[in-house]
């Protein structure tokens, strides 16, 4: 579950992170009251849970009230990457003598968390890496001792800071990680970390990621994603939600539905693998009803940017031929708007393939052949 900035900013300064005074408006009237109480300058932010906000235009700079309240008019009830802006921050400008980085995630392949930090914050980790990798620290996290004092001061250190500003970093550092272990966090980040010319540290923004797992852990945000506005997700991220669905939207073309994590992470490396592009991970579970797919089926229908619907389904307690039934439930209320590529291996396996192939629907029984079909109807234009 990610955090709107102002949310991960609040969690932040309870763990004496210092942030931006500020506070959150749903209309320009009351931004421009915020804007009143603060001063000048400022910074109107677009609270969406999307990325990228910077790029496409959901940061604006105003140097008073009026200004203010006009670039919350301007951001208010407008679209960003196809999320409706329901809400802006309204908070102080901070000045800049220099930004950082400072993130904590899941290193699955150490099982473990770990910690990274760069002395070039205010973009794109990965593109920091990609640029400047040397400037990138990492510190593997020891999930018995968690952070220690001495591990802080080491990546403070390593990022050119000494002293009074280097003993200051370090605890913010082992602040954040403490944040991130009392919020199930799968990622922690604060980018960028500003040091402003006296010095002193600010957050100037900020992401947190909980593990929806381990939401029954924090009832008052569980509770916020049963009565979440229309607009702060994208369609498909609501319908999913409803539908008790993981479904995360990617930046490519071929819709994924699959049965397991596992499989639909091996089917998106698959499709890559042949010169496709995912526009989306979805697992319907273990499992699934006809219902279910049918559920699935209508959200990367939905979907205008997958131009093909790959399924991939490995049947063990999911069962094959309610997998057809719910294909077929799908057609029948919205038709095949997408061509689709289905793949069906495992528990009532025969009966599943003769339900669809009696209605002309194509069946195969390998993931690689499928992926390569995909790809072929796309450069078809099929």
């Amino acid at each position: 579950m990610k955090l709107f900035e102002y949310e991960a900013k609040g969690l932040l300064s309870k763990y004496g992170i210092a942030t931006p005074r500020g506070s959150l408006a749903k209309s320009p009237a009351q931004a421009g009251k915020i804007a009143t109480e603060l001063g000048a300058p400022l910074v109107v932010k677009a609270q969406v849970l999307v990325g990228g906000r910077g790029k496409a235009g959901g940061i604006l700079f105003a140097n008073s009230p009026s200004d203010a309240k006009r670039l919350a008019k301007k951001l208010l009830n407008t679209k960003m990457k196809g999320v409706t802006v329901r809400s802006v921050l309204v908070e102080e400008r901070i000045p800049v003598k220099k930004e950082v980085y400072l993130g904590v995630t899941v290193d699955r392949s150490k099982r473990r968390y770990v910690a990274i930090a760069s002395s070039e914050g205010g973009m794109e980790i990965e593109e920091i890496a990609a640029a400047t990798p040397e400037k990138i620290v990492k510190v593997l996290i020891d999930p018995l001792y968690g952070v220690l004092p001495y591990h802080a001061r080491q990546v403070a250190k390593r990022l050119g800071y000494s002293g009074r500003q280097m003993l200051s970093l370090a605890t913010i550092f082992v602040n954040l990680f403490q944040m991130a272990m009392d919020y199930d966090a799968e990622l922690t980040e604060i980018n960028p970390l500003v040091e402003t010319p006296e010095g002193s540290f600010v957050a100037v923004d900020a992401r947190l990621l909980i593990d929806d797992s381990a939401l029954y852990r924090h009832p008052d945000f569980k509770e916020r994603i049963i009565g979440e506005e229309e607009g702060e997700l994208r369609p498909q991220e609501l319908e999913a939600r409803k539908n008790e669905l993981a479904y995360v939207k990617l930046d490519g073309n071929v819709g994924v539905i699959g049965n397991g994590a596992g499989l639909v992470m091996a089917t998106l490396d698959t499709i890559q693998s042949y010169g496709g592009d995912p526009a989306n991970f979805l697992d319907v579970g273990g499992g699934a009803s006809a219902d279910k797919m049918a559920a699935a089926l209508n959200i990367v229908f939905s979907d205008p940017e997958a131009k093909v619907v790959f399924i991939n389904i490995l049947g063990g307690i999911t069962r094959c031929d309610e997998i057809a039934r719910g294909i077929l439930e799908a057609k029948r209320r919205m038709g095949f708007v997408k061509p689709m590529v289905i793949r069906l291996v495992g528990t009532n396996e025969e009966e599943g393939r003769r339900i669809l192939t009696d209605v002309g629907v194509p069946v195969l029984d390998s993931m690689e052949a499928a992926a390569k079909r995909v790809v072929e109807l796309l450069e078809s234009g099929e």
